[in-house]
């Protein structure tokens, strides 16, 4: 059976992942370091360490292919498709090979940016209608997941 790991530290829609693990019945793992409190009696919930990319090195090298990732690091999500897993961001983009070359010079550029003093990003508050988009683009991928089985659609477009 395939598996959900969260990439918790700052992800704004943990709450609702679980609640669509226990809707769907699909095991659930929450990674975070010891500095975020998360109790939750369905998810199995994995302290690591402060250390940079702790719980990201966590997440690779425990999913399989087919595992749904929720993360907002393009990094993790790049390793994770490397894996043969289906990373989803916090605003329900799912992200495929097509997209994650664009997503890390995005990256890039924009830290690059920043550290000139260039760009300064203005992030607005999450409402909750970024929940549930979030909530509908889980809920999609985890039916193509249990339809699928094994057969993931990684090379698909959603």
């Amino acid at each position: 059976m395939h598996r959900i790991y969260v990439d918790a530290d700052g992800c704004p829609v943990v709450k609702v992942a679980i609640e669509l693990a226990k809707e769907f019945q699909m095991p659930i793992t929450v990674v975070k370091n010891y500095a975020h409190l998360i109790r939750d009696d369905y998810a199995e919930v994995v302290t690591v360490d402060l250390s940079q990319d702790s719980a990201d090195f966590y997440i690779v090298n425990h999913l399989a292919k087919g595992d749904v990732v929720v993360t907002q690091d393009y990094g993790l999500a790049a390793m994770c498709l490397g894996r043969g897993a289906i990373p989803i961001n916090q605003n329900g983009l799912v992200m495929d090979d097509s997209k994650i070359d664009g997503m890390l010079l995005g990256r890039h550029v924009n830290r690059e940016l920043r550290r000139r003093g260039i760009y300064q990003s203005k992030v607005k508050k999450r409402d909750r209608g970024k929940d549930q988009d979030f909530a509908k683009a889980l809920r999609k991928l985890l039916q193509e997941v249990a339809r699928d089985g094994e057969d993931t659609f990684r090379d698909r477009s959603l």
